[in-house]
């Protein structure tokens, strides 16, 4: 049987981000497997499926081992795992090869668009003790604010630990552009509470005057459309 149109096996994070930003409204589900893990073989079968059942479903095959940039970003430590997404937001995670939970995430997704599902959660999660949801939030807004542009990014601008984040500081660098970085990986509630505060489940994160702007894939999305040079280039 032909493989469906709407699955895809990605072959670079440049292929993965065109990918899903073709329709920032369409559902998606990404498939990090492995081919030595003998789960992933199972389920490999279940999202194929999942494909051919759902048309509009944009379902992307990642080998984990062989894209680890992508792995990291999604926070991927163990496989099968797998990632719902509208665009960029996170609807949902399934870990390990549970069909029936899958099956369901995706059936509860791909609703009618009149019917839009809840994007994120409205509490920030546990901060550290002594520390309350309000002050975290003061906290988050806090380090947003610490300078007109702020990257938020897994490593330091000098030492990235993921690809994604190196290849945005390096964005920023070509541009002349005078930042200041915060280390994610340093401090879980940061890390955990600008995915809510910022409706975007990946990092690195970049923020301009407070405003969060988006993602890799959003930035040479803006410089291909002279955005950059206004929003994040000019007013330095």
């Amino acid at each position: 049987m032909a493989t469906p149109q709407n699955f895809h096996v990605v072959t670079s994070p440049t292929h993965f981000q065109e990918l899903l930003s073709q329709d920032l409204s369409r559902v998606s589900l990404i498939n990090f497997w492995a081919p030595w893990a003998a789960p992933c073989a199972q389920m490999n079968d279940v999202v194929l499926e999942l494909a051919r059942r759902h048309p509009a479903l944009l379902v992307l095959q990642v080998e984990a081992e062989e894209q680890p940039d992508i792995a990291e970003s999604f926070e991927v430590e163990a496989v099968p795992a797998f990632v719902v997404l509208r665009g960029h937001t996170l609807l949902a995670r399934v870990s390990g090869a549970d069909a029936p939970a899958l099956t369901n995430a995706i059936a509860a997704h791909l609703r009618p668009a009149s019917v839009q599902p809840k994007a994120q959660s409205d509490a920030l999660p546990a901060p550290p003790e002594g520390e309350t949801p309000a002050q975290l939030e003061e906290r988050l807004r806090g380090l947003m604010n610490q300078q007109r542009v702020m990257l938020f990014m897994k490593g330091t601008p000098d030492a990235p630990r993921c690809g994604f984040s190196r290849k945005t500081v390096g964005i920023l660098r070509d541009h002349g552009v005078q930042f200041g970085s915060f280390d994610i990986l340093s401090d879980e509630s940061v890390r955990q509470g600008l995915k809510v505060v910022n409706n975007w489940p990946t990092f690195p994160q970049l923020i301009v005057n407070g405003e969060f702007v988006g993602g890799l894939d959003i930035i040479q999305e803006m410089i291909e459309n002279g955005e950059f040079e206004d929003i994040v280039v000019k007013g330095q």
